[in-house]
C-alpha cells in the first residue's frame, strides 16, 4: 500500500509540472501573438485603416458629439446601476434593454448613413469571407484567454475572491425553464455581440481613435466596455477581453472579427455554465 501510494504520487508531481509548463508556453505564446498584432498596427501610418478606399474618411465633429453623447448617457446608466444594485435580473429587464441598445444601433447607422458614410464599407463588413472571419475570429479569442484568466486571477488575488457573477449569469443559472435560456442564449450569442462590438469598438473606438490616436482609443473604449456591465469583479478581465477585441478590429479591419469573437466567447462561457461537471478542472 506505501509503495503504490508513493508511486501514485510520484505520477502526480510530473504531470503537475507539465500542466503548469503547457499553462505557461500558452500564455507566452498569447502575450507573443497579441505583442506582435500591437507592433503590425503601430508600423502602419496614422491615417490607414485597411485596404478599401470607403475606409479613408474619418469620423468628424458631428460624429464625436454623437459618440460624446451616447458616452454620456452609458456613464448614467451605469450610475444608476450601481447606486441600485439590488434590482432584480428578469426577462423583462432584458428585453428592455435589447430594445433600447437595438434603438440606438439604428439611430446611429442612420445618422452615419444621412452623412454620407457607408457603414458595411466603414466597419469593413464585406472585408473578409465567413470562412476567414470565423477562423479569425476563433485563433483570436483563443489566444486571448490567457489574458483574460491571468487578470482575473490577478484580481482575485488582490481583491480577494469576487464570487458574485454578472446578473445575466445568475439569471442564466437560476432559469427554471428552456424558454428563458433559449432567450438568453439568443441574447448573448447573436444580439449582445453584434450590438456591443458596433457601439463600442465600431463607433466609439472609431470616433476615440480618430481624435486621440489608437492606443486611447483601445484603452478608454476597453474601460467603457467593462464599466457598462457594471460588475466589479470582472473589470479587469472584461477590460483584458475589449481590449482584445478592438486590437482584432484595427488588425483585420473588419467589425466581424471583434463580433466573431465575442459571439464564441459568450457560446463558452454560457456552455461552461451549462456544463459545470465538465469545465470545472
Amino acid at each position: 500500500m506505501r509503495s503504490g501510494s508513493l508511486f501514485a504520487a510520484s505520477e502526480a508531481v510530473p504531470s503537475s509540472v507539465l500542466g503548469l509548463l503547457l499553462s505557461l508556453l500558452y500564455l507566452l505564446a498569447s502575450l507573443y501573438i497579441y505583442i506582435s498584432l500591437i507592433y503590425q498596427i503601430s508600423a502602419r501610418t496614422p491615417d490607414s485603416f485597411g485596404t478599401d478606399a470607403a475606409t479613408t474618411r474619418r469620423f468628424g465633429l458631428p460624429e464625436a458629439i454623437l459618440a460624446a453623447l451616447l458616452i454620456l448617457f452609458l456613464f448614467l446608466t451605469i450610475g444608476a446601476s450601481v447606486s441600485q444594485p439590488s434590482i432584480q435580473f428578469s426577462a423583462r429587464n432584458l428585453l428592455a434593454n435589447f430594445l433600447l441598445t437595438g434603438c440606438v444601433v439604428l439611430v446611429i447607422i442612420t445618422f452615419l448613413q444621412f452623412r454620407g458614410f457607408d457603414v458595411g464599407s466603414l466597419g469593413g463588413f464585406f472585408r473578409l469571407s465567413f470562412v476567414r472571419t470565423l477562423s479569425t475570429g476563433a485563433i483570436l479569442l483563443f489566444f486571448a484567454y490567457p489574458l483574460i484568466l491571468l487578470s482575473d486571477a490577478i484580481t482575485q488575488r488582490l481583491f480577494g475572491g469576487g464570487s458574485s457573477k454578472q446578473n445575466i449569469v445568475e439569471f442564466f443559472s437560476g432559469s427554471r425553464t428552456i424558454q428563458q435560456r433559449m432567450m438568453i442564449i439568443v441574447f448573448a450569442v447573436a444580439i449582445a455581440p453584434v450590438v456591443e462590438e458596433f457601439l463600442f469598438r465600431f463607433f466609439i473606438y472609431g470616433v476615440l481613435r480618430r481624435y486621440f490616436g489608437r492606443l486611447l482609443g483601445v484603452t478608454f473604449s476597453a474601460l467603457l466596455f467593462a464599466a457598462a456591465h457594471a460588475h466589479l469583479p470582472s473589470f479587469a478581465p472584461l477590460f483584458v477581453l475589449g481590449s482584445c477585441f478592438a486590437i482584432a478590429y484595427e488588425w483585420s479591419g473588419s467589425i466581424l472579427v471583434a463580433m466573431t469573437m465575442h459571439s464564441l466567447f459568450n457560446s463558452l462561457t454560457l456552455t461552461a455554465l451549462a456544463f459545470p461537471e465538465i469545465f470545472s478542472p
